[in-house]
């Protein structure tokens, strides 16, 4: 994605941080601990930014949840999303405790008038909301269009909340029109890109576990991010939310949109290989992770792509047959590695390149 194919949008401000106008496509992840256990849910927190997220929501499921906010917004310093359901008081009361935006969805939250009343806090405090739009969840009147397309629900409810804050001078809105059908989620952002400018936050819900939930959210967000649609974006995976941001960071490397931490470059193996690509990778990405220098890193198993691909990376090993390697730096090969310490030379010269460019 360009800035020439970005889609132009409103830009609004959610805890302080830019989204849409311009800005860049922010990664946002969601706690799995219960809420009111702040201790665990603020740790998960700081682990999510270490890894990358830049906005993170909690569930407020109930009252318990709801009086931890507070608790919850000092200790941390990423913009706190409250997630609501069933209840505009629950919407209200976070917004009150510090939230910095609360995501409500169209298909529970009890009609326009409950928004009216949400919107009013949100615009009485400088805050924010998400119109969160979900396949499973849509209104009643709305769901029973037998023959209307899945995606023109979606953004029929969409637009009838979008519509309801621009009435009452909400400016901090952004709008997800998430489903599980990647084709339906697609067509939903395309159409609502269409005839609004009003930021996106893209998604695919409950897309599955750490494999296949990735590779169905890598199409979906792929193509709408290639399309320039997408201003916030989660990655949603029945995991470890830490595996949504390396995921989410993957799919926005991939596509040249932001670069952040090590990009892996390895080879898949075959018949030529005789070093373990597989494990000097692996072990490579775990003493790496906590690098945020955004560096391409190639590890290489035979003579035939190796130099090369070592030689274009910012820092590569092509192994040998006997188990040790030639080092690259910036394209120049520096030295031969011994089997023996291979891995720790590797590891140092990755991080000292790292210094360099942090």
């Amino acid at each position: 994605m360009t800035k020439s194919n970005r889609r132009k949008t409103k830009q609004i401000v959610v805890g302080g941080l830019p989204v849409g106008g311009g800005a860049p496509v922010a990664v946002q992840s969601m706690t799995k601990t219960k809420t009111e256990d702040v201790k665990s849910t603020v740790a998960q927190i700081r682990l999510l930014e270490g890894a990358g997220c830049e906005l993170v929501r909690v569930a407020v499921p109930h009252k318990k949840a709801l009086r931890a906010i507070a608790a919850i917004k000092e200790q941390i310093t990423i913009p706190l999303i409250a997630d609501i359901h069933f209840s505009s008081a629950f919407a209200i009361g976070a917004l009150e405790n510090g939230a910095d935006c609360v995501r409500i969805n169209p298909g529970n939250l009890g009609g326009i008038e409950e928004f009216d009343n949400v919107a009013s806090k949100a615009i009485s405090l400088g805050k924010a909301i998400r119109i969160g739009v979900n396949s499973g969840s849509l209104e009643e009147d709305i769901a029973r269009k037998e023959n209307m397309p899945q995606s023109d629900k979606f953004v029929e409810s969409a637009l009838r909340y979008v519509e309801a804050a621009d009435r009452l001078g909400l400016k901090n809105v952004k709008v997800s029109l998430k489903g599980f059908d990647v084709t339906a989620t697609i067509e939903a952002y395309r159409k609502f890109a269409l005839v609004n400018d009003t930021p996106l936050h893209i998604g695919i819900t409950e897309a599955g576990d750490e494999f296949s939930g990735a590779i169905r959210s890598a199409v979906g967000l792929g193509i709408l991010l290639g399309e320039g649609i997408g201003d916030t974006m989660r990655v949603s995976l029945t995991a470890q939310p830490e595996k949504e941001i390396e995921a989410a960071w993957e799919i926005l490397r991939s596509l040249a949109i932001r670069r952040r931490g090590i990009e892996i470059v390895s080879c898949p193996t075959c018949g030529r290989c005789e070093a373990d690509v597989r494990g000097i990778a692996s072990r490579l990405k775990q003493e790496v992770r906590t690098v945020r220098a955004p560096l391409r890193i190639a590890v290489m198993g035979c003579e035939v792509n190796g130099p090369g691909e070592a030689a274009s990376a910012d820092a590569g090993v092509a192994l040998d047959r006997k188990g040790g390697g030639s080092l690259f730096i910036k394209g120049e090969k520096v030295r031969k590695l011994a089997p023996d310490n291979l891995l720790d030379e590797l590891c140092a010269a990755v991080l000292k390149l790292a210094k360099h460019v942090e």
